[in-house]
């Protein structure tokens, strides 16, 4: 993992999380327990403060960022998919941003919102608890159901649990020269699909 200082500003991790190796964390961030940040995954505190609470994931290729001044939260339980970018807003406890998508500056999404795929959340967007937002630019479609907030919780819960199995097995090696391998060998992950799921 690399982590730079800037303005004499050094990076905070908890024992508790994980931060991948290729993954860049700069700055003025906070990264509370239990905490997962994946491969490539960049958080750049050299403008303004980004937090991330207890218990939130940060996936591959993600980019975490502020505009001068202000502060990126991310709260409890935050679930940010691949490649999503999130820049100068607030995500309250138990959010999930989809894959690719991008949530702009003082956008204020509140707790148990879900972000669907591929959404555009402009500046200043606000949503309140409990809703399903997408769209490019974004809208709030409909209230969230039990079974869907269920859902989200358990995805999350995976990415808590990889933490802990990064922190202890994960390591660099070289690949088994085999012709064909025996199957699929990652059978302690039980999460499914939304789709799956409900």
């Amino acid at each position: 993992m690399t982590f730079y200082a800037i303005d004499g500003v050094t990076p905070y991790l908890d024992l508790e999380s994980y931060v991948h190796p290729t993954a860049v964390i700069i700055g003025d961030v906070i990264i509370s327990k239990k905490c997962y940040i994946g491969p490539n995954a960049v958080l750049r505190g050299d403008f303004g403060q980004i937090y991330v609470d207890e218990g939130s994931n940060i996936q591959d290729c993600c980019v975490i960022h502020s505009f001068p001044g202000k502060q990126t939260l991310l709260g409890r339980n935050s679930h940010i998919g691949h490649s999503s970018i999130i820049h100068g807003c607030t995500l309250e406890e138990n959010c999930l941003v989809g894959i690719n998508c991008t949530v702009l500056d003082n956008a204020h999404i509140g707790a148990n919102c879900i972000i669907g795929a591929n959404s555009l959340v402009p500046d200043s967007f606000e949503s309140p608890s409990n809703k399903l937002i997408f769209g490019s630019p974004a809208k709030i479609k409909r209230d969230l159901k039990p079974e869907e907030l269920k859902w989200k919780e358990n995805g999350t819960l995976e990415y808590q649990n990889l933490a802990i199995r990064s922190h202890d097995t994960l390591i660099e090696c070289r690949p088994e020269r085999i012709s064909k391998p025996d199957g699929v060998r990652l059978t302690n992950v039980s999460h499914k699909t939304k789709k799956e799921f409900i």
